[in-house]
C-alpha cells in the first residue's frame, strides 16, 4: 500500500459513516472522498463499503483494513502531540479539556495564561467524553469524581469546586425561600433528567427531595443554570458561577457532599514539557478560584 491518503479517507468514512462527514473532518471536497474510496477499492480488488441511502457501512474486508488504519492514525496523532510539546517555548497549541460546567473557572485562567504567552493558541474542549491523552487529544485534562486510573497518566489532586443551592430573586418573591432543610419539600427544584446521575448534588437531591418536586429537568448544566435564573425552581451551581449573576440568592451554603474533587491529568510523555509544566503551575496558582 503506497497511498496513505486513500487509507486515511476510508478510515474517516467508516468513522463518520458518511462521505460528507469524512470530507468535513479531512477538509476536502466530497468528490475527493468518493474518488479515494473508488481508487482504493479498485487497487485492492474488493468492496470496502456497502453504500446505502443513510451512508457507508464497512464490509468484512473494510473492517480488516480499518483496524490497521485506526491503529496507524492513532500512532501518528500521538507522535504529533509529542513533537508539539517538545519545544522550549510556550507556543503552539495548548489543548485543555474539562466538563462544560468548569468553564466559568477554566476560561478566565486560560485567557490570562494566553495573555502572558502571546504565541499560544488555546483549544478548550468540553463535554462528558473522556479525551484520550495517550493519543494526543489533549495536553491537560481536568476531571471530576474518583481519581482517574488510566495507565501512563500523571494524576494530581487539584481542587474541590464549591457548590451551593440557589434561587432567583423572582422565585423568592413568588414562592419565598426555605429557612431550613425541613422546608425543602414545599419548594420546586431544578435537577438532572437522569434519575441515577452520579453528580454528588444530584444524589443528595434524590435523597432529600421527592422526585415529583423536581419539576424542571435537563441534561446540560448551563441549561439548568438558565432555568434557575428564569425562576423555574431552586437549583445547584458552583459558587464562582453564581457570583456572575446578581439576580441569584444563595439558599443553602456550600457543602463538600455536593461537590466532587477535581483532578489534573496529563500523559507521562508530555507531563515534563515546558508548556505543560508552565500551564500546570499557573493553574495551581488559581486553585483558590474554585472555592
Amino acid at each position: 500500500m503506497n497511498n496513505w491518503d486513500e487509507v486515511r479517507t476510508a478510515y474517516q468514512v467508516a468513522r463518520m459513516g458518511t462521505v460528507s462527514g469524512a470530507a468535513e473532518v479531512l477538509g476536502v471536497h466530497h468528490a475527493t472522498v468518493i474518488r479515494h474510496i473508488d481508487a482504493l477499492e479498485a487497487r485492492l480488488g474488493v468492496k470496502l463499503f456497502q453504500r446505502h441511502p443513510r451512508g457507508y457501512t464497512p464490509t468484512e474486508a473494510g473492517q480488516d483494513l480499518l483496524r490497521v488504519a485506526q491503529t496507524t492514525d492513532d500512532q501518528f496523532n500521538q507522535l504529533v502531540a509529542r513533537l508539539k510539546g517538545q519545544g522550549e517555548d510556550v507556543t503552539g497549541e495548548l489543548v485543555v479539556t474539562s466538563l462544560a460546567e468548569h468553564a466559568p473557572v477554566v476560561v478566565p485562567a486560560l485567557a490570562d495564561f494566553q495573555t502572558g504567552h502571546p504565541g499560544l493558541i488555546v483549544r478548550y474542549l468540553t463535554g462528558a467524553r473522556l479525551f484520550r491523552l495517550e493519543y494526543g487529544e489533549a495536553h491537560v485534562a481536568l476531571r471530576a469524581g474518583a481519581a482517574p486510573n488510566q495507565p501512563d497518566n500523571v494524576v494530581q489532586r487539584f481542587a474541590r469546586q464549591a457548590v451551593a443551592l440557589y434561587g432567583s430573586k423572582a422565585y423568592a418573591e413568588r414562592m419565598g425561600l426555605p429557612q431550613s432543610e425541613a422546608e425543602l419539600e414545599q419548594h420546586w427544584f431544578i435537577g438532572m433528567d437522569e434519575a441515577n446521575s452520579r453528580a454528588p448534588f444530584a444524589q443528595w437531591l434524590n435523597q432529600h427531595v421527592p422526585r415529583e418536586r423536581v419539576s424542571f429537568r435537563g441534561m446540560d448544566g448551563f441549561a439548568l443554570r438558565e432555568a434557575v435564573l428564569a425562576g423555574a425552581g431552586l437549583g445547584f451551581m458552583s459558587v464562582c458561577e453564581a457570583r456572575r449573576s446578581p439576580d441569584l440568592v444563595q439558599v443553602l451554603e456550600p457543602r463538600d457532599e455536593w461537590s466532587a474533587p477535581v483532578w489534573l491529568v496529563t500523559h507521562v510523555d508530555l507531563h515534563r514539557t515546558p508548556k505543560v509544566q508552565s500551564f500546570l503551575k499557573f493553574l495551581k496558582s488559581r486553585a483558590g478560584d474554585w472555592s
